[in-house]
């Protein structure tokens, strides 16, 4: 199987190394994408939105010759699902770590702080303290190494997904800063943020505590547990 794995907002394919060699050693091909505008800190970010991003992911759905297993972390979960929306037959499976997909028309994040057309990673207090939970002081140092500037655009411009067969495709949630039954009862209580969980019709959430960069604080226990949902 393929799989195709996404990074949040200010990582690089790269930051997913320490988390596929479980996959791998299952016998799946994976392939962690750097998203246009992240390739470098100096890397042109000028006019690249969301759609940029989900074209770049729609393209290799085209290029592969089965359906294959997206992985979304944070803002890359708003990718994968629009990739879904738009290729739902070449998508096998949507893993959704510590997110969950955007309701048409809305955007990630608009009220990060921009300089010109990228948002650099900005300090730590920006970020709520459930975000940071075992992102050590050595931890936050190495993520502000790694860090590339994100696509401002990518941040605000809406979401567009329309088409209903994205709710057919079985769908997990890794949910790090929050446990299965809260984000079950969220669904129930018909939060607006959980408008697409609550459709998708073969949905599964997998607890994995820890802060919103599992990659970072607990990269074998998420290789483990992708490679347990991929199968």
């Amino acid at each position: 199987m393929d799989v195709i794995l996404i990074p949040g907002f200010w990582l690089d394919g790269a930051s997913w190394n320490p988390v596929t060699r479980d996959l791998e050693a299952a016998g799946h091909r994976t392939l962690a994408m750097t998203l246009p505008g992240k390739e470098s800190p100096i890397a042109s970010r000028h006019g690249i939105g969301l759609r940029d991003h989900v074209n770049a992911v729609v393209d290799v759905l085209d290029s592969i010759d089965a359906p294959a297993v997206l992985v979304g972390h944070s803002g890359g979960a708003a990718i994968i699902q629009a990739a879904a929306d738009a290729r739902p037959g070449r998508v096998a499976h949507l893993i959704y770590v510590d997110a969950v997909p955007l309701p048409d028309g809305g955007v990630i994040n608009d009220e990060l702080p921009a300089v010109g057309c990228s948002i650099p990673l900005p300090g730590w207090e920006v970020f709520d303290d459930a975000d940071l939970t075992d992102l050590s002081d050595e931890l936050r140092q190495e993520f502000r190494r790694m860090a590339v500037p994100e696509p401002a655009l990518v941040a605000s411009e809406p979401q567009s997904v329309r088409n209903d067969a994205r709710f057919e495709i079985p769908a997990t949630v890794i949910a790090c800063e929050f446990s299965a039954a809260q984000i079950r009862s969220w669904m129930e209580a018909g939060a607006p943020f959980t408008s697409e969980l609550a459709q998708i019709k073969d949905l599964s959430i997998k607890e994995l505590p820890t802060g919103h960069w599992p990659q970072l604080t607990r990269p074998a226990e998420l290789g483990r547990l992708l490679a347990d949902v991929v199968g």
